[in-house]
């Protein structure tokens, strides 16, 4: 892309009063947005009110400078691929198309490694990353959930995850904490040696010039050398709030159904839910226990239709998607923690649910002493987590 057409979809964004509706409009009517702002104020009034068609006409303040930050930012990645599709170009994700609210752009980061520099090389080049990008958003599965889920959500959410790359599905998150990055996590596993495409995209509320929550920033980059990290936002966008809501539309958008692992009733991935049942899109939920928060939502996404799923094989089922193998490690197929002897009539007594210490004695009939003994050694093995409040859960081996 040019200077001046990147500087000419940037002035579209940036205009005040311009949102993508409006845009869409602009562009079906003068075609690309260097023939939009060479048109006179009379021309767009027949398109636009006259106080917008004046507005357009004006430069947005800052957009040399944001030009200038777009171009030394896409000609300065060295370790990840960076390029930015606009809405119908060849790289432009299709699924986003059939959205009532496609964004006009898109940066994206990651991709298989450029070849040497050269016209030919970079023609090539372009034809290999729009390839690799059609094939990897083909087949998209979101994974959401909370923020802060419990351990088991988060062992749920890394294990399916894991399963549904590994069954050749592209798993797409928001890199939030919790469930999101369980979920990115999962799929990176599947990579190999030989990695040849897309296994997992996180669409982030942030410019791509910085990494949110910070704490995320060496899973963004192994996201960007093994998948691809996708925003609307232009560089130098901060976390803001309202930015969070609007990226879950594209995370529905991109997939052929969301899967909702952990979340309570006010939950930002119900948004993500109700979007992709909105755009026509398959809803799971993994239910939980009928005691915690957490589960909430999901209780209530599978009560208004959303398919109750306990394994990979189910959500590739319902999508009519047929895995190379069966998928590996199930995420709620009651794994035993091995030869356990007295902890294994524990293990019972904990059930799924969370516990607290004085009901676990009631059931099991172990003194205090033994019983915290137990506890402290299945918890150091994995196979219990210490919740708040003084309670315990049974976590699933992974």
């Amino acid at each position: 892309m040019e200077r001046c057409e990147l500087e000419a979809w940037l002035r579209l964004t940036m205009t005040d009063g311009v949102g993508n509706g409006t845009a869409r409009r602009l562009l079906a009517a003068f075609g690309a947005p260097e023939a939009i702002f060479a048109q006179p104020e009379a021309a767009l009034s027949q398109v636009v009110k006259p106080g917008l068609a004046a507005s357009i006409c004006r430069c947005p303040a800052g957009l040399s400078e944001l030009t200038s930050t777009t171009c030394d930012w896409l000609s300065g990645g060295t370790s990840h691929h960076r390029q930015i599709a606009v809405l119908g170009a060849s790289n432009y994700p299709s699924a986003l198309l059939a959205m009532d609210d496609p964004p006009l752009m898109l940066y994206m980061v990651g991709g298989p490694a450029r070849q040497p520099a050269g016209i030919s090389g970079l023609a090539q080049n372009i034809a290999d990353e729009t390839d690799w990008l059609a094939d990897g958003f083909r087949n998209c599965i979101a994974v959401v959930g909370s923020r802060n889920p419990t351990p088991q959500g988060a062992v749920n959410a890394r294990r399916f995850g894991g399963a549904l790359a590994s069954a050749g599905l592209t798993v797409v998150s928001g890199l939030a904490h919790g469930v999101d990055g369980a979920a990115h996590e999962g799929a990176l596993e599947c990579v190999g040696a030989d990695f040849q495409r897309l296994v997992t995209v996180a669409v982030v509320g942030t410019g791509l010039d910085r990494v949110y929550p910070k704490e995320h920033r060496d899973l963004a980059h192994r996201i960007a050398a093994n998948g691809l990290l996708l925003s609307e936002y232009p560089l130098g966008t901060p976390p803001l709030a309202a930015n969070f809501p609007r990226r879950n539309r594209i995370i529905a958008g991109l997939a052929q159904g969301t899967l909702v692992v952990e979340a309570a009733l006010k939950s930002g991935s119900l948004i993500t839910a109700r979007l992709a049942a909105d755009q026509g899109k398959e809803v799971f939920a993994i239910p939980g226990s009928i005691h915690s928060t957490q589960s909430r939502g999901c209780h209530s996404l599978i009560r208004q239709g959303a398919k109750l799923v306990e394994s990979a094989q189910d959500v590739l089922e319902e999508l009519q998607l047929v895995p190379p193998a069966a998928p590996p490690g199930d995420a709620a197929e009651g794994a035993s923690p091995g030869t356990l002897d007295d902890s294994q009539t524990l293990l019972r007594a904990l059930g799924f649910d969370p516990v607290g210490l004085d009901a676990l004695q009631a059931r099991c009939e172990i003194d205090t002493a033994t019983l915290q003994a137990q506890l402290m050694a299945l918890e150091l093995d994995g196979h219990v987590a210490r919740l708040p409040g003084g309670l315990f859960q049974r976590v699933v081996a992974t």
